[in-house]
């Protein structure tokens, strides 16, 4: 199946993107209107409104005791995975450790610092008290995603880790992604999915906690929900479907280049695999690659709808001219297969992660490597960062004036307030020093 096939140039530069970033034009009017109906129903019921939107929704019928996971069924997907699979029991393990390490290294201390006479300024650092992680269910499990949720906010140091995620037919979660969460730190694991998951945890009910923070990936119902509850509570970032650019020049594979973009859109219907390739000929070598990988693919439906409408090839005359575009898009993940990819990474400014040359393919992110691969979509990269350890944190200011420190500028900080009409802001200052 083929996807679009275009000429790129500077000067179409801002009508292509445009084209190509329609995902994030939807209009989202009655999925607010449905998602704020499951929040206020939440808040108003608790544990009931829950456990009737998992019947609704996910088919299970659970009950205010049977929500939470216990310790016997955590043991016993362990035993289920180490029967049936313990390769991969072992492969999560180890990608566990990789993650791990990578977000010890970001994690974070305060300071304090002296000021003029005895006087001390400084920040403490302190991790969340609750931390909320959510994982779809959707059409695989993602044990993947769930080392990369839980794995920041434990090494952070966050003393309780909420899991939520949908609970399958006959009211059990996947082996797979309890031994994911464990694994990774949850410290407690409850079996309810949807908007109805971030609205329980947003605002707490009979069963479920209330958290501080929100983060993990999900669908339209889900991404709307976090905004909603966002400002009850802090949320990672407004995620949107997942999406790669792929910067191809001469030393690039079209096999390689193809293959991986098949493996991003792949992701469902809405996800986006763009190819800026340098000169036409190699970007109508990928685009046939591409093509031709897809009839054995198996993901059928998906690989449909992203190629037909959200995913391109792009030729362009130079590799200036693809650094352009992708930085315009800002996207989610980045490949730079190209000859110098140490060099073209020095332009670039706006990506959640960029994979350096041929043999860094973004699937290696996705699982193992060790950098996080809970990522800004939709152009959001310009602002916002991946999921670290640092979300985790909170930071108060910390001001430790004496009687001479104070003495010596309260007559400068008293001016101050009076500049801007606040007197008793003044009269606190002046208060420690009347005669």
């Amino acid at each position: 199946m083929k996807c679009k096939f275009v000429n790129g140039t500077i000067d179409n530069l801002k009508e292509v993107c445009d084209k190509l970033g329609a995902r994030g034009k939807m209009d989202l009017g009655p999925v607010i209107t449905t998602v704020q109906g499951v929040i206020d129903d939440i808040r108003a019921r608790g544990d009931e409104a829950v456990l009737e939107y998992t019947k609704k929704f996910d088919k299970a019928e659970l009950t205010p005791g049977t929500m939470k996971v216990t310790a016997d069924e955590i043991k016993s997907a362990y035993a289920s995975l180490e029967k049936e699979d313990p390769e991969l029991l072992r492969i999560m393990k180890t990608a566990a450790e990789n993650i791990r390490v990578f977000h010890e290294k970001q994690k974070e201390e305060g300071f304090m610092m002296d000021t003029a006479k005895g006087s001390k300024i400084g920040v403490r650092v302190r991790p969340i008290t609750v931390a909320g992680v959510y994982v779809p269910g959707g059409t695989a499990p993602l044990p993947s995603t769930v080392l990369m949720d839980v794995i920041p906010a434990s090494v952070a140091g966050v003393p309780r880790i909420v899991f939520c995620t949908p609970p399958r037919a006959d009211g059990t979660i996947a082996p797979v992604i309890l031994a994911a969460a464990d694994i990774a730190g949850a410290t407690e694991i409850y079996k309810v999915g949807g908007s109805q998951a971030i609205a329980a945890m947003a605002y707490g009910t009979e069963t479920i906690p209330r958290v501080d923070k929100i983060c993990g990936p999900g669908n339209i119902f889900v991404n709307t929900a976090k905004r909603l509850v966002y400002g009850q509570v802090d949320i990672d970032m407004f995620a949107g479907p997942s999406e790669v650019i792929i910067i191809a020049d001469e030393s690039s594979n079209p096999e390689f280049v193809a293959a991986d973009m098949l493996a991003q859109a792949e992701h469902d219907k809405l996800a986006s695999a763009i190819v800026l390739a340098v000169g036409e000929g190699l970007a109508r070598k990928i685009w046939e690659a591409a093509d031709r990988r897809s009839d054995a693919a198996t993901r059928q439906a998906q690989l449909e709808g992203s190629m037909a409408n959200y995913s391109s090839v792009i030729s362009v005359d130079d590799l200036d001219t693809a650094i352009a575009f992708s930085e315009e898009l800002a996207p989610e993940h980045l490949e730079l297969c190209v000859a110098d990819p140490e060099a073209a990474l020095n332009k670039i400014n706006n990506a959640g992660a960029v994979f350096m040359g041929n043999f860094s393919p973004e699937p290696l992110g996705d699982y193992f490597a060790g950098p996080n691969h809970t990522l800004p979509t939709s152009g959001t990269a310009r602002f916002f960062s991946p999921l670290n350890t640092g979300d985790f944190y909170k930071k108060m200011s910390v001001i430790n004036y004496n009687e001479e420190s104070l003495r010596d500028v309260y007559k400068d900080v008293a001016k101050f307030a009076r500049s801007e009409g606040l007197d008793c802001h003044a009269a606190s200052i002046e208060s420690r020093f009347e005669d």
